[in-house]
Order: structure tokens, then C-alpha cells, then sequence
């Protein structure tokens, strides 16, 4: 194979890499609360409680999030960051 057949297999395996892997990227994601599972959080909490990924406590917790497909969070029975913190306060204020 001469190097410049070489060069066009090389250019032509790397846009075909890029043209199936570009979806995957462009995927828009969102936050959403109450669906994670202990241990599989994905960061931060609202209650400021943790600071990092796979430090809940419990399955579902309204405080917890992980990272979705945009649109897709109303249909795992999940929460905005607002619904949340809604919930969160109503949470408080039934303790009170």
C-alpha cells in the first residue's frame, strides 16, 4: 500500500469514528433529583450535606441528582432542581 492510500484509510477510519461518536456527544444532559440509587449519586447534594459522586445515603432521596438525556427525567419520576428544593422545604417545615 503506498503512503498516500495509506493516508486516505487512515482520514477515512477517523471521520467514520467521529460521524458515529458525535450523537453520543451531543447528547444534551440535565440534573435530576430523587431517582439515584445509595452510592450512585453523581455529585453534590442541595442540602450541602456532601460534596461528592457516590456519597448518598439512600435509594431515591430528593436531594441526590444524577445526570439524564435531556427530557427524560419526568418520565423516571424525577425532579427538576426547583421541585426539589420545593419539596425539600415542605419536608422542613412538616419537622417543624
Amino acid at each position: 500500500m503506498n503512503q498516500r492510500a495509506l493516508v486516505a484509510a487512515a482520514a477515512a477510519s477517523l471521520l467514520s469514528t467521529l460521524l458515529v461518536a458525535t450523537p453520543a456527544l451531543a447528547q444534551e444532559k440535565e440534573k435530576c433529583y430523587g431517582i439515584a440509587k445509595a452510592g450512585q449519586n453523581d455529585c453534590a447534594n442541595l442540602s450541602g450535606t456532601h460534596s461528592c459522586a457516590g456519597q448518598s445515603k439512600v435509594n431515591d432521596d430528593a436531594n441526590e441528582w444524577k445526570y439524564v438525556a435531556k427530557g427524560t427525567c419526568a418520565g423516571m419520576k424525577g425532579m427538576t432542581a426547583d421541585a426539589a428544593k420545593m419539596k425539600a422545604k415542605a419536608m422542613m417545615d412538616k419537622k417543624s
